[in-house]
């Protein structure tokens, strides 16, 4: 891999130049260059792996940002397989914890057991939201049936609308917080269903054991990442923000703080909202434009504490803990194994986290985990947390909050090239958005589509 580009570099000619370094982006390039294409791959950031980061607690590697990965997840697992790293099971033997209104109680299974009334109501929410889902076209949600009348309302407003009890609304709020880095009522229900439907459901969206949460990557999911973009080498060019991208009827030029790449075609892999930091000539159409402006990314957090051990096992706890108050929002046990030390992750919301120094942010997470586990949860051996909000370069996510009217509005040019440019990331895969996996999947079909273009162009016999 490449290290930064020194200022005032000359210019680089490739057959295709994609921009950033995540999932997408490696995979495209990987595509390319499997068949024999030139790429260059620019990264903003001076490390690969996009909204994957490893960190570190008490000599534990943890992920920072994107963990989990299904069953079905294959295309990430494929490429997991392929550079060397392996997967391990969620643990989620035992109970939970569930802190609602002030009160702490366990349960066993997905849903929290507080009444048989809460069960019954979100049953029936449930069944309603996958009514809606079912109807759902997740590669043109834009295009759904009844599409209009679903993005005119956010996901809180139809709850409101379905009387659903706290207990429901609690749930599915930390459903939100986690998808979508916001609150029900920030994202449209459009949005929120076209991200179940890709997801596989709610229960395959929110289950661990056969869902998405079932698996970990042992050497954490950025490593990945780094280990497929070292196979690319210097194609992959790190701390190089793309600042715009010209293009004609021969090719484009991607213009850099270091210089500029002239290519035949620009494979795009950043998320709507960051399309913006981009100056586009010609420029982008006005539903690309609007894609940009509206579909804004959500914030999340996340925290890790470190134990001798995995105290709440022997407690027959699971380390996984919902709560509708605080600082943390829900936990999972992130412990390398039984014997320690024991590292519980915690989901945190960044209105009550981020605005705060690292020791007030350290004693916010440890204080609720002692309300959930116990004065043993007190004393943690190691701390860590990142605030995704505070990125300095692409900050947000795990995933765009898109408000009402957005999808309708703008959905279309998710996917739509712009000339010569074309567009993956996880945000515009179909089945699987919002993942790793769609993100895979994503770079290699614009790979393929892009391969297919530079096909046609030496058949026509098209100037280079």
């Amino acid at each position: 891999m490449s290290a930064t580009p020194e200022r005032g570099s000359t210019g680089t000619a490739v057959d295709v130049v994609v921009v950033g370094a995540g999932f997408a982006g490696l995979s495209a390039a990987e595509r390319l260059a499997g068949e024999g294409r030139s790429v260059l791959v620019v990264e903003g950031r001076d490390r690969v792996g996009g909204r994957s980061l490893s960190g570190e607690v008490a000599g534990v590697r943890v992920d920072l940002g994107a963990t989990w990965v299904a069953r079905r997840h294959t295309a990430v697992r494929d490429l997991a397989s392929r550079v060397g790293c392996s997967t391990t099971g969620q643990f989620d033997q035992g109970r939970n914890v569930l802190w609602m209104a002030g009160r702490r109680r366990t349960y066993s299974g997905t849903v929290p057991k507080v009444s048989p009334a809460a069960l019954v109501d979100m049953a029936r929410v449930q069944t309603a939201l996958n009514k809606l889902v079912a109807s759902v076209d997740v590669d043109a949600a834009w295009e759904s049936p009844g599409a209009g009348r679903l993005d005119a309302v956010s996901f809180g407003e139809w709850l409101d609308r379905k009387n659903a009890l706290p207990s429901t609304r609690a749930l599915m709020t930390v459903v939100s917080k986690v998808q979508w880095g916001c609150t029900p009522g920030d994202v449209s229900l459009l949005h929120a269903l076209r991200y179940i439907r890709a997801a596989g459901g709610i229960d395959h969206m929110l289950d661990v054991e056969g869902g998405q949460q079932q698996d970990r990557f042992v050497e954490t999911t950025q490593e990945i990442a780094k280990r497929l973009a070292d196979r690319l080498g210097d194609s992959v060019r790190l701390a190089t923000p793309v600042r715009r991208i010209a293009q004609d009827g021969h090719g484009v030029t991607v213009g850099t703080d270091f210089g500029e790449v002239h290519a035949r075609y620009a494979i795009v892999t950043a998320p709507p909202a960051h399309r913006a930091d981009i100056e586009f000539d010609p420029a982008l159409p006005e539903q690309a434009e609007g894609l940009s402006r509206t579909w804004r990314m959500g914030v999340l957090s996340k925290a890790f504490a470190a134990y001798e051990e995995p105290f709440w096992r022997a407690g027959g706890l699971s380390g996984e803990a919902l709560t509708d108050t605080g600082t943390v929002f829900i936990t999972f046990d992130v412990s390398p194994s039984p014997g320690g030390p024991g590292v519980l992750m915690a989901f945190c919301d960044p209105r009550v986290f981020d605005g705060f120094d690292p020791e007030a942010r350290r004693g916010r997470v440890i204080r609720q985990l002692v309300d959930l586990y116990g004065p043993r949860a007190g004393t943690p051996i190691d701390y860590t947390d990142h605030c995704w909000g505070s990125e300095p370069f692409a900050p947000g996510g795990p995933n765009p909050a898109v408000a009402p009217f957005a999808t309708v509005s703008y959905g279309k040019a998710l996917t739509e090239p712009h000339g010569r440019i074309h567009w993956a990331g996880t945000e515009t895969a179909g089945e699987w958005a919002g993942t790793m996996n769609g993100a895979v999947l994503t770079g290699q079909r614009a790979a393929e589509r892009v391969a297919a273009l530079l096909s046609r162009d030496v058949r026509e016999g098209a100037p280079r």
